[in-house]
């Protein structure tokens, strides 16, 4: 029988070492590496094979259950999010920059769902309550039967919330919570994750549904053990830039509804305010038709959405080229620039490429690299695209254009916002809405040679 080794775990950083060391070589914490049994050598092993266990009751595939119920809070962008509404039981992660406004929009929400019956709490770790009651008053929202509370230890908010048997938690935030029974700083790799197992554990026993607030690092990404995301139901992310007053509530994971969803809110002098056209108010500033500029009909979640893209393209003064993105991939600008030189023999060697999405909006999909090749060819030659046009489509290395999903929806909403016609790719399903012309294109060469031959 093979004999069970120990880890040495950081409780800073969660890596694995070996042997013990004073400094992770990770992170480069002192101290923080603390030895952890395997199972197999632990007293609890020892009492699992001498015990037999109970056996587990399963169900078939065919199981006739009827879908989890669901409360609607009344903020249509923030229930679109979750799926339809908040499902009893489940556990809701939150992400989003330092003062983006995760604090306000939760806010809001608890407001909102404690007004439609629900037994409400807001335990804030990181603002005292007066500051809480302050922010309350400014949004109008001082009236709503919330209860609210200011606690960091994780034994006296779990033994608050199973005497209070509330509906619906917030905590504010994950990272502030410290348990007792885990020897690391608040905030730790190991605090972390043993505050929000005892968190998604409660909600699944009692029913409540719980929200955490996260902080994020640097690179945007939730910080803390990736294995927190895995816990829960709902994993959220608040985005918008500080210069905008918008703001996107996207859903990365969600077990009760469509991923990739998104909610847009505006960021006003009483709160957040829900967007209910998202693509009248992205495109509210566009005027008149300019080179650099492409419309295009994206899709985010199970919405679409119309965005201006815009580039600019200027001689460079430096050896190598600036190139500067904002709301989009840059290895996917650097891609297409690629496909232009190579496949249509259009270079931009020499020449500074800036390109950004109005709004503060993030695109991620595929179907935007049309829209982009479009607004880069557009800078450059001095060319503007026709003002009623929307662009939509994916490019391949080869330079073929490729079709993409829901191109009906795209058509739909770019004719309810006034536009007339689309380029897109030649095996596009939908042959146009009416009231639009579709001018398809079989690869990248045919699209620059019908619409930029004059420049």
């Amino acid at each position: 029988m093979s004999k069970s080794t120990s880890s040495f775990t950081c409780t800073s950083c969660g890596a694995v070492h070996k042997k013990w060391a004073g400094r992770c070589d990770a992170c480069g914490a002192w101290n923080s590496i603390v030895e952890e049994a395997p199972l197999s050598a632990g007293p609890a092993a020892k009492s699992l094979g001498a015990a037999r266990g109970r056996k587990v009751e399963l169900t078939t595939l065919q199981a006739d259950e009827p879908p989890p119920p669901r409360t609607a809070s009344g903020m249509e962008e923030f229930d679109r999010v979750l799926g339809g509404g908040l499902v009893p039981a489940s556990a809701i992660l939150v992400g989003g920059d330092p003062g983006i406004g995760k604090s306000t929009l939760l806010l809001q929400a608890t407001a909102t769902f404690a007004r439609k019956g629900l037994k409400c709490l807001y335990i804030s770790g990181e603002e005292a309550s007066a500051q809480v009651r302050m922010r309350a008053q400014r949004l109008g929202l001082a009236d709503a039967p919330v209860g609210l509370g200011a606690e960091t230890n994780l034994r006296d908010i779990l033994t608050t919330l199973d005497a209070e048997r509330a509906d619906l938690v917030v905590i504010d935030s994950i990272q502030t919570l410290w348990a007792d029974m885990v020897e690391a700083a608040p905030g730790s790799v190991a605090q972390v994750r043993a505050a929000a197992h005892e968190l998604v554990s409660f909600a699944k026993k009692r029913g409540t549904s719980v929200i955490l607030v996260g902080h994020v690092t640097k690179e945007g990404q939730i910080a803390g053990p990736r294995v927190v995301e895995h816990m829960v139901d709902c994993v959220l992310y608040f985005e918008g830039e500080r210069g905008h007053q918008f703001r996107i509530l996207r859903a990365v994971k969600n077990r009760f509804g469509p991923a990739d969803e998104i909610g847009v809110f505006e960021m006003t002098g009483a709160g957040l305010a829900e967007v209910a056209n998202p693509s009248a108010l992205f495109l509210s500033e566009r005027g008149q038709a300019s080179p650099g500029s492409a419309v295009f009909a994206g899709i985010e979640g199970t919405r679409p959405v119309l965005t201006e893209i815009q580039a600019l393209v200027a001689p460079s003064t430096l050896g190598t080229p600036r190139r500067t993105v904002v709301g989009l991939d840059s290895g996917r600008l650097s891609t297409i620039l690629a496909v232009l030189e190579a496949r249509c023999a259009i270079p931009f060697a020499g020449l500074d490429v800036f390109l950004n999405v109005a709004g503060g909006l993030k695109v991620t999909e595929p179907a935007a690299d049309l829209a982009v090749a479009a607004a880069l060819l557009s800078a450059r030659e001095d060319v503007p695209l026709p003002p009623d046009m929307v662009v939509f489509g994916e490019i391949s290395l080869s330079g073929a254009l490729r079709p993409v999903s829901q191109t009906e929806n795209r058509l739909k909403e770019a004719r309810k916002l006034g536009f007339s016609q689309a380029a897109a790719p030649e095996r596009s399903k939908a042959e146009g809405d009416e009231g639009m012309k579709m001018r398809k294109f079989s690869d990248l060469t045919a699209f620059v040679g019908e619409m930029f031959a004059a420049g």
